[in-house]
């Protein structure tokens, strides 16, 4: 069957089909909170000059059943900028779903199409859940790429809720918890549920912010609402979703006024554990390993399935979720490298890097000095283990 493949500049034009749209992302089971539209509208409000956001739709037999919307932008590499086309919601959607209700068989077609309709260096799509096979959509666009580049992210520590949850938890966090409990209890302070409405997202987002920015993450400005052009995009996309439902808060109250948080997105059943912070003169309290097991209990409570981690860092993550994980979900970022003369060399250059980048670890390594000390104190096992790292 033959695909209709048509172009659409904004995702709040008056032409977009959004009806259509959740209809498409209702049928796709991968599909997250950051692949709704209310989100993905707010990231394209957060565009900076430079960023070209286009949108990709396909339909077949008039039904919606591709939707794309693709940010093409100027990035450096080395001396030289080149273009590179990301999804939409880069850096801040922490998993998204390819909204591909289409056989494999048109994944060429589609590529061609970007390639056509916006010419890159290279395609990279970040967050991408799950494995990838020769035959799948993107198996069949890695064989249409010049260079192609598969690099894991994460690896989402996640939870199943289960009955068995309403025990106290073994081990060293229960140990943990109790001595968080008897913190947060001997200060006065509150936890509290809330599920927001667009009538009360806007204050309980000044608070959670005002938190953030005096964490640790306010002063390295890595925060999901540093900045004007981030705290604009989570203000709209968190009033958008919590006029549907899909906002939960666990809050930390003393004297009503929050001092701990965890900020959640629901999405059939499970519950994306998106952002937390704390008020550093209260990270003595072991909040929030409490604020988990609120949110845990609270899955319980409303027979939802799930509780994720959303992202973490690949290597030395301190999410507390992995303490009581039952499960991970792999996340990839995928690099199609285009045919293009700029894509041709951007990727032979990336081979060639990593060709040279573990012989060029493998040269430091045997030039680091041993000295006769380490070598009569340590085992052979541990000094092949350092000169190997």
């Amino acid at each position: 069957m033959s695909v209709q493949l048509t172009w659409c500049d904004s995702l709040r034009a008056d032409d977009f089909p959004a009806v259509d749209y959740e209809h498409l992302r209702q049928r796709l089971p991968g599909a997250t909170p950051f692949n709704h539209l209310g989100w993905l509208r707010a990231a394209e409000l957060a565009l900076q000059p430079g960023q070209q956001l286009r949108v990709l739709l396909g339909h077949q037999q008039g039904k919606l059943c591709l939707c794309l919307p693709l940010v093409r932008e100027a990035e450096a590499f080395g001396p030289v900028r080149l273009s590179v086309v990301r999804h939409l919601g880069h850096p801040l959607s922490d998993r998204i779903a390819l909204l591909i209700d289409l056989p494999p068989g048109a994944a060429g077609q589609v590529l061609r199409a970007i390639r056509r309709g916006l010419p890159h260096a290279v395609l990279q799509l970040s967050e991408i859940p799950g494995e990838h096979t020769d035959d799948s959509w993107l198996g069949r666009w890695a064989r249409r790429s010049s260079t192609f580049e598969r690099r894991l992210t994460c690896r989402v520590p996640v939870h199943r809720i289960t009955e068995s949850d309403r025990q106290e938890v073994s081990g060293d966090p229960r140990y943990k918890l109790r001595r968080a409990r008897k913190r947060i209890n001997a200060c006065g302070a509150q936890v509290r549920r809330i599920i927001p409405t667009s009538q009360d997202i806007e204050g309980l987002l000044a608070a959670v912010s005002a938190v953030e920015a005096a964490s640790w993450k306010g002063d390295d400005e890595v925060g999901i609402f540093s900045g004007e052009q981030r705290s604009q995009w989570m203000h709209q996309a968190f009033t958008a979703l919590a006029a549907e439902g899909l906002v939960c808060l666990v809050l930390l109250e003393l004297d009503g006024r929050c001092i701990s948080y965890r900020l959640c997105l629901l999405e059939r059943g499970r519950v994306y554990d998106y952002n937390l912070a704390f008020v550093p003169t209260y990270r003595d309290l072991g909040s929030g390993r409490v604020l988990l097991e609120e949110l845990i209990h609270w899955g319980l409570d409303e027979g939802w399935e799930w509780v994720d981690a959303s992202r973490v860092s690949l290597e030395n993550s301190s999410h507390q979720l992995h303490e009581r994980m039952t499960d991970q979900i792999e996340q990839w970022r995928l690099s199609c490298y285009s045919w293009r003369p700029d894509g041709l060399v951007l990727g032979i250059a990336l081979r060639c890097w990593q060709w040279i980048k573990p012989r060029l670890r493998q040269y430091r390594a045997n030039r680091a000095p041993v000295t006769l000390e380490s070598s009569t104190q340590e085992s052979p096992d541990a000094i092949t283990g350092h000169s190997q790292r």
